[in-house]
């Protein structure tokens, strides 16, 4: 009984930690101060490294954010010493590796930093530094992009680099000129106009201000070596920006952040450009649904647009991006497909935050499907918290699960999008009903499969089995 006990607990907290991996970015929310988000979400991590370092190591391999990601892999590298034997070190350190190959340059030469700030310096971190920096297929660009950040992990991990580099780190002045053309274009942009153009935005950036380039001139000149998201975070802020000229190409941006670029747009701006941007969410929904598209059946989603998917400053209307990515996702992995926004707006496009929280009403509208058969899955995708009136959607789940579907024969997933820092956990709308925290839309139907573990009905060997498969597949079999 007390093993049974044991698992039991021990699947709740991993999954309780899966959800705020997804979810957190210590970041304020609604509901909660950026300070407590942090506090609550280091707790988390020390104490699954604690109680559970092998599961902790192991949710690298899933879509968790890259905040949490980062946090995972320094405090492994922190307590490296506590790794265990060397099967278990060597598993760790391809799972870091993998998730380092993942990660954006910045966030990993962060990491370094942060590492070198702590004073940790031990032989794998020395290591691992080392084969991450040789792993570059262009290191003159990172280098190039994030000198500073790129000097400061060589200095710490006394790493041996070719001369070359090492002059362009630490003295660029002892050379007149570099072979490596990137090197050279850096070098010349330091009195040449022109060479500034032919470096990466950020880096250009600097040196047109040295110059004193007129801010329209010089966009206009650099727009051709802009990444998709810096002409995204240029549109997101043209005002402020003076980036009227730079134009985003809608056609290949990831679902959720095309999202969140639509709700950002003026409400006059979205219906002039209706038919651009419905064709390019369509678009970013068929790309994510790929093969499993039109194979989910009869789904019916609540979705929550009420007041608090405003978000906070740091993450401005976040849970309504995600609501309206799923909607648009749930449309095509759908054969038959019915919205219900909590506000009972139907037009997606011209959504914003407004009003409470009805979500008890909705599913109640979303289950009583009069002469129709009841849906085959049911998403409801909101923060959880039910306000109008307070508890009305537990106790519908609840009555639901408990005397008229007993037997489950309709799949109902509550999808969060919000950590809920005094709880530990996402919050949750019933006991009945499984709770997954969501970041992007597009990790949805990967959540829906997580789901059944959060049911209670599977333990935490079903967990470890889940986690092996996914770590197999995240390092390659490797």
């Amino acid at each position: 009984m007390s093993e049974t006990m044991a698992d039991l607990v021990a699947c709740e907290d991993v999954l309780m930690f899966v959800n705020a991996a997804i979810t957190s970015t210590g970041q304020e929310e609604f509901h909660d101060g950026g300070g407590g988000q942090r506090l609550s979400l280091a707790f988390l991590h020390a104490y699954m490294l604690a109680n559970y370092r092998e599961l902790y190591a192991a949710v690298l391999a899933l879509d968790v954010n890259d905040h949490n990601a980062a946090m995972i892999v320094r405090n492994l590298l922190v307590h490296a010493a506590d790794a265990g034997g060397p099967d278990r070190r060597r598993a760790e350190g391809r799972l870091i590796a993998a998730r380092l190959e993942a990660l954006p340059p910045q966030r990993v030469l962060r990491l370094f930093r942060d590492l070198r700030r702590a004073g940790v310096n031990n032989r794998r971190t020395r290591a691992i530094l080392r084969d991450w920096m040789a792993a570059r297929p262009d290191p003159a660009f990172v280098s190039v992009k994030y000198r500073g950040a790129v000097r400061d992990a060589v200095r710490h991990a006394h790493l041996r680099v070719d001369p070359e580099l090492g002059d362009f780190l630490f003295a660029p002045r002892a050379r007149t000129s570099f072979p490596t053309p990137m090197f050279e274009t850096w070098r010349r942009a330091h009195y040449e106009q022109a060479a500034l153009y032919e470096l990466p935005y950020t880096v250009a950036e600097g040196f047109a201000a040295k110059h004193r380039i007129p801010r329209q001139v010089f966009l206009e000149r650099i727009e051709p070596r802009m990444t998709r998201l810096e002409r995204l975070r240029l549109q997101a802020n043209a005002g402020e920006h003076k980036a009227g000229s730079v134009r985003t190409d809608l056609s290949a941006m990831p679902l959720t952040r095309l999202a969140s670029y639509v709700l950002a747009l003026p409400l006059d701006e979205r219906a002039e450009r209706r038919e651009e941007l419905t064709t390019a969410l369509r678009a970013a929904a068929r790309r994510t649904a790929g093969s499993a598209a039109g194979r989910w059946g009869r789904v019916t989603a609540v979705l929550d647009d009420s007041y608090s998917t405003t978000g906070s400053g740091q993450k401005r209307r976040r849970p309504l991006a995600v609501a309206l990515a799923c909607h648009h996702l749930l449309r095509v992995l759908a054969t038959r497909y019915t919205p219900l926004w909590c506000s009972g707006r139907s037009d997606a496009l011209l959504l914003y935050p407004y009003g409470p929280t009805p979500l008890g009403e909705r599913i109640l509208d979303a289950l009583d499907t009069g002469a129709d058969p009841p849906p085959d899955r049911l998403v409801i995708v909101s923060d959880g918290w039910d306000n109008a009136p307070p508890g009305l959607a537990a106790e519908v789940l609840r009555v639901w699960r408990a005397r008229l579907d007993p037997d489950r024969r309709v799949a109902i997933t509550h999808l969060n999008p919000v950590y809920d820092a005094g709880g530990y956990d996402v919050r949750r709308l019933a006991p009945t009903v499984p709770t997954v925290g969501i970041r992007d839309a597009e990790d949805l139907p990967t959540l829906v499969e997580l789901a059944r573990f959060a049911e209670g009905r599977a333990g935490i060997e079903d967990v470890r089995a889940y986690l092996g498969e996914r770590v197999a597949r995240f390092t390659g079999g490797a």
